[in-house]
């Protein structure tokens, strides 16, 4: 019996099927890993069609290509400015050229990160066609609209019809019709809004010097500007030169309010100013549309030589400051009397932490620059004698210039990639 079990066994390993079954189970190794091997080929080869490597950022478009680099003669592929002397934008203080003042020279600054190439002078034609129907606007001090100056001058090469435009509370501004694009300054050099409150008894003067307060809302924007958050695709915002005790000193003090009544304790003017930017960053953060492009600009450089502006200081050079030298001229921990801007900066990026605004750090490639300042041509008589050297505010054509030129690259390159 085992015999005939043992037969029949093998005669039903030896059937077709029992055969096809053997040769299948052969062959599903060599089968799995031919699968597997397609799929290793297979899956990286989809996945690089579908996720591309990024297209690199047009040379001055990165954050970094203002902060790392070095001014170089200008190449001669490099058109010279686009506007002189009679550019009707133009700010006499900042006219240096129609004062008198010998040109700046002609530099370009060249990126680290761009391998030698210079940032590119705006095409300013091709500006206003990618922001065409758009609206450009810049809320600040002085020094945003010496920025805002450079800008219209150059895009009015592009389009000899543009026309002065200040309304919405406008402090200075052009209409491009080509392009229908409208660029503005809105001059709110705190900010916040703020309002002289004189002493109401004279007798109170003489017993402690104080002739009255500046009141400042830390949480109201100032009216210049306050209308406007609806209407920009673009807003470059600044503030931090009249934040010192030249501009306010102990008799004519800023006093800082909150919800309409004073914030105790009383903050100084390096707190009230952190206080005002946070709040200001959380207003544009609250009120303006989300596709808005929201830029904070750093500081510009002072470049007194030998004393403070009503102590006879000095910039009247043709000599860009070497690397070495910018500690001691901006450090604060020097004490100089150049120290503000980095210490403004400081209170920026504290205050701007958490904010959806992009930081635009444009004081250190500004640093070099002592030969850039109006100086002693300021376009008035007796204006030197009255206020000092200018060594503050800038010549355009100029620094300004290049700041135009990071700028335009990060607007072109948001407007074609981001949500503008």
């Amino acid at each position: 019996m085992r015999r005939k079990r043992s037969a029949a066994s093998l005669s039903a390993a030896s059937s077709p099927e029992a055969n096809a079954m053997r040769r299948l189970h052969l062959r599903l190794p060599f089968l799995l890993v031919i699968l597997v091997t397609s799929a290793i080929l297979v899956i990286p080869s989809r996945l690089a069609r579908r996720v591309s490597p990024p297209e690199p950022l047009p040379c001055g478009a990165a954050p970094s290509d203002a902060t790392a680099g070095r001014w170089v003669p200008t190449p001669a592929s490099v058109p010279p400015p686009l506007y002189g002397a009679s550019c009707p934008f133009h700010r006499n203080s900042y006219n240096c050229l129609r004062n008198g003042r010998p040109p700046v020279a002609a530099l370009s600054w060249a990126p680290a990160r761009c391998g030698g190439a210079v940032v590119p002078r705006i095409d300013a034609a091709g500006f206003l066609a990618a922001a065409r129907g758009r609206r450009i606007g810049l809320v600040g001090d002085s020094l945003n609209e010496n920025l805002a100056v450079a800008l219209l001058c150059a895009l009015r090469s592009a389009d000899p019809g543009a026309r002065k435009w200040k309304r919405r509370g406008a402090w200075r501004g052009g209409y491009f019709p080509r392009e229908d694009v409208t660029v503005a300054f809105h001059r709110a050099v705190l900010l916040a809004k703020y309002t002289w409150l004189p002493v109401e008894n004279p007798e109170e003067v003489q017993k402690d010097g104080i002739k009255g307060i500046y009141r400042v809302d830390v949480d109201i924007p100032a009216d210049e500007w306050i209308e406007v958050t609806k209407f920009y695709d673009v807003l470059i915002v600044n503030t931090g030169h009249w934040w010192g005790t030249y501009k306010f000193p102990k008799e004519t003090p800023l006093v800082f309010y909150r919800g309409g009544e004073p914030i105790e304790p009383p903050l100084s003017i390096s707190d009230g100013l952190k206080v005002v930017i946070k709040s200001m960053a959380s207003y544009i953060d609250r009120e303006m549309p989300s596709k808005t492009l929201k830029l904070w600009r750093t500081q510009s450089p002072r470049h007194f030589y030998g004393g403070e502006w009503d102590r006879n200081g000095s910039c009247v050079t043709d000599r860009l400051l070497e690397e070495d030298e910018l500690e001691s001229w901006f450090d604060p921990r020097h004490g100089g009397v150049n120290r503000d801007a980095r210490t403004v900066n400081l209170a920026i990026q504290e205050a701007l932490a958490g904010s959806d605004l992009r930081l635009v750090n444009l004081t250190y490639m500004s640093e070099f620059r002592a030969d850039g300042h109006p100086a002693t041509w300021l376009g008035k008589k007796d204006a030197v004698a009255v206020y000092g050297q200018d060594c503050m505010h800038w010549c355009v054509p100029g620094v300004p210039d290049t700041w135009v030129d990071i700028l335009a690259a990060q607007i072109l390159h948001y407007f074609k990639h981001g949500k503008g």
